[in-house]
């Protein structure tokens, strides 16, 4: 029987899809800063014959004005290869009919621009920063109390995650806070859910079993992807804690130094050198 564990996996992949932030760089003040080797990195994988993708949870700005700020850090990436999970809860929205109070961060409410928000009958929420005050949770869970099947999304569900001064909450803890205060169970609309995660592979044409992910974030992006049927690697970089190689549910099925030490093997493997 042939070995399908890391790294000789990377013999038989067809794609790679990278976290951003905490991978590829740590946000911050300005645009944050590239973790060193990561640019080279993403370069040399574009240059092999693997499709990637990018799948990130970041909701402090629209997709364009993300991936230009990738851009302006070195990073060749293009808006049509970033899946986060703002055009995903928009497209729900309208199969579902639904219209939302959103409690986000400013600089994602142009993504909403077209949504109808009249007369709110679900919650979204995502990584609202200094926008999520009392006032503003309070007035969320009024919306949901308020109506007879209350709907809310999260957009993601991190508990953390790291900028260059250090870390910080993310959406998972004020999406916990509304669930126990209404009594209900939030959709999750980005990692670590599978439907996220299938619509990534099938933008790529490919089956679980022939795509690598590689995260920070051991929950929900390794074990996200594993519960998918994707391998999952976590780099040390980012919200890495190393109690996460002693977790005691999700086991990565490697964890590198950085992007870099990951493709250096992954290529190696490919026979295309390290």
């Amino acid at each position: 029987m042939a070995d399908t564990g890391w790294p000789v996996c990377a013999k038989s992949l067809k794609g790679v899809i990278l976290d951003l932030c905490g991978v590829l760089y740590d946000s911050g003040e300005g645009d944050g800063v590239a973790i060193p080797g990561s640019i080279e990195a993403v370069k040399r994988l574009k240059e092999s014959d693997l499709e990637l993708r990018f799948c990130t949870n970041e909701t402090q700005a629209t997709r364009e004005k993300f991936v230009a700020k990738l851009q302006r850090l070195g990073f060749d990436i293009s808006v049509s290869e970033v899946f986060p999970p703002a055009p995903a809860a928009i497209a729900v929205l309208k199969e579902r009919g639904l219209r939302p109070h959103l409690l986000v961060h400013d600089g994602l409410l142009p993504e909403f621009d077209a949504v109808d928000k009249t007369n709110p009958n679900c919650v979204i929420i995502g990584d609202a920063a200094e926008n999520f005050s009392y006032q503003n949770l309070n007035e969320a869970f009024r919306v949901l109390i308020g109506l007879e099947k209350p709907v809310l999304f999260s957009l993601g569900q991190g508990r953390y995650y790291k900028e260059t001064d250090g870390l910080k909450l993310d959406v998972g803890v004020y999406m916990k806070a509304l669930e126990y205060a209404c009594d209900l169970k939030a959709e999750v609309i980005g990692k670590p859910s599978p439907t996220f995660f299938q619509s990534v592979l099938s933008d790529m044409g490919l089956k679980p079993q022939e795509a690598l992910m590689i995260g920070d974030d051991l929950v929900n992006d390794v074990g996200g992807a594993q519960y998918c049927g994707m391998k999952g690697v976590q780099v040390r970089t980012g919200k890495y804690r190393p109690s996460d190689e002693r977790h005691p549910t999700v086991i990565a099925d490697a964890t590198v130094d950085n992007l870099a030490h990951a493709v250096d093997v992954i290529l190696g493997q490919r026979g295309r050198g390290a």
